[in-house]
């Protein structure tokens, strides 16, 4: 873990630090998401998930750079490698559902998936914490599922979007897996060659099979800011992981969901019903129950 983050799991404590981190990573990611669905249904896929990855490469290299991190080498650029074939296929799948689906049911649905395949995975590598720990974690995953109950858009001959939340949300879950494996040398350089890694292959697809790819000029003020909230999400992901355990940071980020539906309601008008609220009371609970749990990490 790099110096400055060192200090501020001192200053917090580990257990802390996870969950401020693990939440800045939800709210990032969770409008993030939201803001790359509604331009994915006004512009090209492809276009947009490469807009956000250029973004996202460049504030990643210059910040990475100014705060003195080092390249990854050795097994860190292996794991970076794979992350970035992992997140390509998982941020396009997202993008796509939350464009022609429901978002109240393609979010939160990858958003399990995205978490239980890194808690499976840090429950093997790092043991299973806290008894309190897991009381949240399984609160939470609950909150996620009856989140996903909820109807979505308004207009209900929208297709649900299912199968691509269900691809979307394994591949984030085995991204969220390979840069939980970094070393702690830093977190924006590693991501460097993760959205390196994506963004060729964006191009290489946008070149083999001939998409259309450009964006409107008066969208890309919002592609600028979904690229700095999805790096920020993942940024603060990578963070967690290296502050605290892999289950608990996975499990907290895994609550972007809940940002991505509240937005939806609100900026979308997509019907609230109880399960919503249901689900939106449960993650709060999940969050002080991790919390309590962890404050002896």
């Amino acid at each position: 873990m790099s110096r400055r983050w060192s200090l501020l799991a001192d200053v917090l404590g580990a257990g802390s630090s996870v969950i401020l981190l693990g939440l800045i990573s939800a709210l990032a990611w969770g409008a993030g998401d939201f803001g790359g669905g509604t331009l994915a249904r006004r512009a090209p896929l492809l276009g947009v998930v490469l807009g956000t990855q250029l973004v996202g490469l460049v504030l990643a290299l210059a910040i990475g750079l100014a705060r003195g991190e080092r390249f990854p080498q050795g097994a860190d650029l292996g794991w970076a490698v794979a992350a970035g074939f992992a997140g390509v296929v998982g941020i396009s799948s997202l993008y796509r559902g939350l464009a022609v689906g429901r978002m109240g049911v393609v979010a939160p649905t990858t958003g399990i998936l995205a978490a239980v395949i890194p808690v499976m995975v840090g429950f093997v590598t790092e043991g299973i914490p806290d008894r309190m720990v897991v009381v949240g974690i399984a609160v939470a995953l609950v909150a996620v599922v009856l989140v996903t109950r909820a109807p979505g858009h308004i207009d209900d001959d929208r297709p649900s979007g299912i199968g691509w939340a269900l691809l979307g949300g394994t591949m984030i879950g085995l991204f969220n897996v390979c840069v939980g494996q970094f070393s702690g040398d830093g977190a924006l350089l590693p991501l460097v060659v993760v959205r390196t890694v994506q963004s060729l292959l964006l191009v290489a697809a946008i070149a083999l099979l001939r998409q259309p790819w450009r964006m409107p000029t008066d969208l890309l003020p919002k592609l600028v800011i979904v690229g700095v909230l999805d790096m920020v999400g993942n940024a603060a992901f990578i963070l967690a992981a290296q502050t605290g355990q892999l289950a608990i940071a996975a499990v907290l980020s895994s609550l972007y969901p809940v940002t991505t539906v509240i937005l939806a309601i609100t900026i979308l008008r997509e019907r609230v019903t109880r399960s919503h609220l249901a689900g939106i009371a449960l993650t709060a609970l999940a969050i002080v129950l991790i919390g309590a749990g962890s404050a002896t990490l």
